[in-house]
């Protein structure tokens, strides 16, 4: 027998011949040419259907009682995807094949024909399970021949007779192992068809995140990024080492400061050191939004969610999906969303307004707010439980009046910047403007600096930059304790001190104040500056 089992122990005299008769033959080799015909433009949603009529034909044909065919799954387990049997018997049920039948699925998975005409001759010592399987179902007769696609073995299809011995003859295994052929092909051009469908589906997945990223990309490109992630007093360099600290997690930041200082820039500066940096980050400024179209801008919206909305939107969580989602100002979320957020921090999930599917997202939140959220929440403007969700890392960005020795390296990054766009060459700040500069206390923080350099630029006539701090938006504001030469005096005093009165030489008092030190000697001498003793 070709590729019969090597512990077939069939005495020789009863081994089975062939004994068909050339009608049979002939007229199974028309059965065979029809079947393939059926299969050859079978739609590969009526696979399965269309094997079991031709399970139930070859039935007939053949007079087995039960006919199953079966397919090996990634993880080398094997599951029954169609059986058919005549009346009386039980139909092999689908799904994975019993566990106790371990040593049959394991000679298929090596591609070994099983060929048992009676199970006490024909199975070994080690078939406990099989040998079980047998007497439980009453099984007389077996054949099982497993097939190839591409060099691997798929799959098996399996032939069973219950109210006799049956035997395999050569002649019948060579045809019935065709047979199983066209149901192997039928069935790989059905998962090939399903890999293209999911295949597709992905492609169509990554098309519209692409759109939609591109369409966010297109709209924040319009908005000119904020600047100052430039910094050495120690207050700033203790915030960069934080966001090193916690870039590399997936862990919720909340971003504390005033207007101005910069957290947008630090949010940005997180993700670019994350592991989500390939995939840009969304921003969303929650007071920049109308309270009734805040919720659609978060999670989306499907088509008739409310009047106007002709058409499904994805929401930014969406297509943060993997990325960072940056939501300035949360303090000014409507307290009816909040619910909603803290689901998306506890759970990943949404529903788009309108709509009822519940969408899962990977999206991590770094959140920030000028605002004190604990007063908020004894106010009962803000969840507590938000609160405590947004607050896993929260880090406190300094206002620039309290990191006066950063003003210099930011007003010539911005100089530098500004040099660039406008093709002006600045050699130098006025010493004077430099001095105002330092003194002014910068509500506006960073921002305003960088306002203030831009307007200078635009003004700037030769390589010295003049700045003019009488515009109305520098002068000191009505509640800012004494004069403007007084918080100079103050400044000044306070970087003399810290250098211990030294003026010049590397990070000295001159080159933290970012002046010349005669410039800095001629100032200390006018303001009345001396060394304590």
């Amino acid at each position: 027998m070709p590729d019969a089992i090597p512990f077939n122990r069939l005495k020789a005299e009863t081994a089975p011949k062939s004994d068909a008769s050339t009608e049979e033959l002939l007229a199974f080799e028309r059965m065979l040419a029809d079947l393939s015909a059926r299969f050859a433009n079978v739609p590969a949603d009526k696979v399965e259907l269309e094997i079991r009529v031709v399970q139930a034909i070859l039935l007939k044909f053949l007079g087995f009682d039960r006919c199953t065919f079966a397919e090996f799954q990634d993880d080398e387990s094997i599951v029954v995807l169609s059986s058919t049997a005549v009346e009386g018997v039980d139909a092999t049920p689908l799904g994975p094949l019993p566990a106790q039948l371990d040593w049959f699925v394991a000679r298929l998975r090596a591609g070994e024909m099983l060929a048992v005409q009676n199970p006490i001759y024909d199975l070994p010592a080690e078939a406990v399970g099989e040998a079980e399987y047998f007497r439980r179902t009453g099984m007389h007769s077996h054949l099982s021949i497993p097939f190839r696609i591409g060099g691997r073995i798929i799959g098996a299809v399996a032939f069973s007779a219950f109210r006799s011995t049956r035997p395999w003859p050569d002649d019948l295994i060579a045809r019935l192992t065709l047979v199983g052929e066209v149901f192997a092909h039928a069935v790989s051009r059905k998962r090939e068809h399903e890999k293209l469908l999911k295949a597709m589906a992905e492609i169509k997945i990554l098309k519209d995140r692409l759109e939609r990223e591109n369409a966010y990309l297109k709209e924040a490109a319009q908005v000119r990024p904020p600047q100052g992630m430039v910094g050495k007093s120690p207050r700033f360099l203790s915030v960069l080492e934080d966001i090193g600290h916690v870039a590399q997690t997936g862990s919720t930041v909340l971003l504390l400061g005033e207007t101005g200082t910069g957290k947008e820039v630090l949010a940005q500066a997180i993700h670019d050191a994350s592991a989500r940096k390939d995939r840009p980050m969304i921003k969303v400024n929650c007071a920049a939004l109308p309270a009734a179209l805040i919720e659609s801008e978060l999670f989306g919206r499907e088509k008739g969610a409310f009047t106007g909305a002709l058409a499904r939107q994805a929401g930014r969580f969406e297509i943060a999906d993997g990325s960072t989602i940056f939501l300035d100002e949360v303090g000014e979320l409507p307290l009816e969303l909040q619910p909603k957020l803290l689901r998306v921090l506890q759970e990943g999930e949404f529903e788009r307004l309108g709509g009822s599917r519940t969408i899962k997202v990977d999206a991590r939140v770094i959140a920030a707010t000028n605002k004190p959220l604990a007063q908020a929440v004894n106010e009962g403007r803000f969840r507590e439980d938000l609160f405590y969700r947004l607050n896993v890392f929260p880090i406190e960005v300094p206002p620039l009046r309290e990191r006066r020795e950063d003003i210099p390296l930011l007003s010539w990054t911005f100089v530098k910047e500004f040099s660039n766009s406008m093709g002006k060459a600045i050699e130098e700040i006025a010493d004077d403007s430099m001095a105002a500069l330092l003194a002014y206390p910068w509500p506006g923080n960073v921002r305003e600096l960088r306002n203030v350099i831009e307007r200078a630029m635009i003004l700037s006539r030769g390589p010295t930059l003049q700045i003019k701090l009488v515009h109305p938006a520098l002068r000191p504001h009505a509640n800012t304790a004494g004069t403007l030469e007084e918080a100079e005096r103050d400044h000044i005093l306070r970087v003399l001190e810290r250098c211990g009165w030294r003026i010049r030489g590397s990070n000295a008092a001159a080159e933290q104040l970012g002046v010349k030190p005669t410039t800095l000697e001629s100032r200390i001498k006018k303001l009345g500056l001396f060394q304590r003793q």
